[in-house]
């Protein structure tokens, strides 16, 4: 798709999400695209709505559950249940999405969330996590952006975990492309010093 379409997505199905993953959804892209991750890190199937209303937004998706899904494998073997932290990254995802989205180039990093409660659970019979994120402020700056949301996670339309204020930034200029070679950015650390 051409960047103007990409930025004026208003849902994606999966074969878009797995070639935005691979950075090969856009074609003529002003610079690099916030990376998604790929399955098996990649926390939904599909985003069914995308809206923009000045420096507020929302963005929802929904992953389908699958009895074999990796993490029932191992959390736990005699209990499945998917972790919770799974469904917190799904919100960091798709806040980094949403930045994309309105325009922001470089590399995605969760920056955090204030309030995280869980109460409900995610088990292998279950059928379609959504997710909701609700945009409260973003902001474009030279160099980068900055996105901060609540997020509701619901299996099968039941709320199972709310986080609060989450947030995102995109920084140009520490992408990892020459990975597992030694670089000027094949170490973590704190961003920005």
């Amino acid at each position: 798709m051409s960047y103007a379409d990409f930025l004026r997505a208003q849902t994606l199905s999966k074969p878009e999400l797995l070639a935005w993953g691979k950075q090969s959804l856009v074609a003529d892209a002003p610079g690099t695209i916030p990376s998604l991750p790929l399955p098996p890190m990649l926390m939904f199937d599909r985003i069914t709505a995308i809206e923009h209303n000045g420096r507020r937004g929302l963005i929802v998706a929904e992953q389908d559950i699958h009895l074999d899904a990796w993490y029932f494998m191992c959390h736990f073997s005699n209990d499945p249940v998917q972790p919770g932290c799974l469904g917190v990254d799904a919100i960091w995802q798709l806040l980094g999405m949403y930045c994309a989205l309105r325009g922001a180039l470089g590399a995605g990093r969760a920056l955090g969330c204030k309030e995280v409660d869980f109460f409900g659970q995610i088990r292998p019979h279950d059928g379609v996590v959504s997710y909701r994120v609700e945009v409260r402020r973003h902001a474009q700056m030279q160099g980068g952006a900055v996105v901060i949301g609540d997020g509701t996670v619901s299996v099968d339309g039941e709320a199972i975990y709310t986080v609060r204020d989450a947030k995102v930034g995109i920084y140009p200029g520490i992408q990892y492309t020459d990975y597992p070679a030694r670089s000027a950015n094949s170490n973590g650390g704190v961003l920005n010093k």
